[in-house]
């Protein structure tokens, strides 16, 4: 038999294993039907040099609305209301603003349309399960006895309180932590970077969370950068959203890989890769995020509107949550407001360790320069100002492996938060 026709014949048994519909534990049939689903007529197509493909979809046929409840949604096209910002002094060191997206070298969106980073059927055939793509593993509670955690009263001290957080299986994270008030909005300037993940089913983050709600079932809203390759397919820096109304069991999903979010502008795109990174000992960058409910800002008595807007660098509206559809607890404020990193990998607080860095891979000890840092930590709460949390706490799941450190240069200017760690080291076997 000749080459060649042995590699007709190859061909041939591949094409008639893949016409049964089936590639591994994954159905072709539903792998189309969820394509189909997920990416929307696109009224232009723009090929970003990185790899991503963008479509621009008309507003109003964006996946938001494949959610059974916002069938009748109408578009917020942009917030009305915008907090005062208290102008306190804070540190020299210098990082510049990352305002734009890869592919945005490459084309732009029309107005009436909405940037939707193409999903592929690759993308697809990573996952386990066609109905979980898109989401994050459901969190695991374990007592500490089960846990390998390096050291005892890791939990934040906030205003003489201790607080009590839950130990997660399969999450370590080093974080900055505010409660006690009702909060309708947070940002941060966060340092961006790109650490190594070991292995393709783990991904890094940093980033802003805002929770309510019971500690085995909370509602969450996040935004940040990640590095995500079984998500995304590869392992650049990427700005995302994710949202969950049930600590990640069912609900939510990161960036429209689910119904939920609804897009407006067209300046950024969620998964999209970001343009700079920082660099050790070299030029920093940071992105800023924003997430604020712009809606009881205006009217106090009013949940029914209560939009939970997302907002990228200085003031560019991504979208929004519609939490009087999507949440519960959350439709009305956070009562927990997080900035940090965290690391999922099935081989955190046991040994051997994960080598999956978070942050720039340097722990928080390094400050400016080495470690990744969080600037600006704002929250606003019912005085309509972004200002410093009163109360915050320092907090980190295995010091030894990522830390966490809340550094006040000199008196009378603001702390800066620094995390990360590199996972696996000689203290964190």
């Amino acid at each position: 038999m000749t080459k060649l026709s042995i590699s007709s014949l190859f061909l041939m048994l591949v094409l008639s294993y893949l016409s049964d519909g089936a590639i591994g534990k994954v159905n072709l049939k539903e792998v189309d039907r969820k394509l189909k689903q997920l990416n929307k007529p696109a009224v232009k197509t723009i090929q970003s040099e990185d790899g991503d493909i963008i479509d621009c979809v008309d507003i109003y046929k964006q996946p938001a609305f494949d959610h059974p409840a916002l069938k009748n949604h109408v578009i917020q096209m942009k917030p009305n209301f915008d907090v005062k910002e208290e102008k306190p002094s804070t540190t020299a060191e210098s990082s510049k603003l990352v305002v734009s997206q890869t592919w945005r070298r490459s084309g732009s969106c029309p107005e009436g349309t909405v940037p939707i980073r193409r999903i592929r059927r690759e993308d697809l055939l990573r996952t386990n399960s066609i109905d979980r793509f898109g989401r994050k593993p459901q969190e695991i509670v374990v007592s500490k006895s089960n846990t390998t955690n390096q050291i005892d009263g890791h939990s934040p001290f906030i205003n003489n309180t201790k607080l009590s957080f839950p130990t997660m299986a399969n999450r370590s994270a080093a974080v900055l932590v505010t409660v006690g008030y009702n909060y309708i909005g947070a940002k941060a300037d966060i340092n961006v970077w790109n650490p190594q993940v070991e292995a393709n089913d783990e991904f890094t983050t940093a980033q802003i969370w805002l929770k309510a709600g019971p500690g085995d079932n909370f509602e969450s809203l996040e935004s940040g950068w990640t590095v995500n390759p079984h998500l995304y397919g590869d392992r650049r820096t990427r700005f995302f959203a994710h949202w969950t109304k049930d600590s990640y069991k069912t609900t939510g999903c990161f960036d429209l890989t689910c119904s939920g979010f609804v897009l407006t502008g067209t300046e950024i795109t969620l998964g999209g890769a970001i343009d700079h990174i920082s660099s050790h000992f070299g030029q920093q960058y940071k992105i800023t995020v924003g997430i604020y409910m712009y809606s009881l800002m205006v009217d106090f008595q009013d949940p029914k509107t209560s939009n939970w807007w997302l907002k990228y660098g200085s003031d560019i509206p991504v979208g929004y949550w519609p939490a009087a559809t999507l949440m519960s607890y959350l439709k009305h404020s956070s009562t927990l407001v997080e900035w940090g990193g965290q690391v999922y990998s099935p081989n955190v607080k046991k040994k051997p360790h994960t080598r999956t860095a978070m942050g720039s891979g340097d722990f928080a000890s390094g400050l400016f320069g080495n470690a990744c840092f969080i600037r600006n930590p704002n929250i606003v709460d019912y005085s309509l100002a972004l200002k410093y949390p009163e109360w915050v706490g320092a907090w980190a799941d295995e010091a030894y492996c990522y830390s966490a450190y809340n550094y006040q240069k000199s008196y009378g200017t603001l702390p800066v938060f620094y995390f990360g760690g590199p996972g696996q080291n000689h203290n964190c076997p």
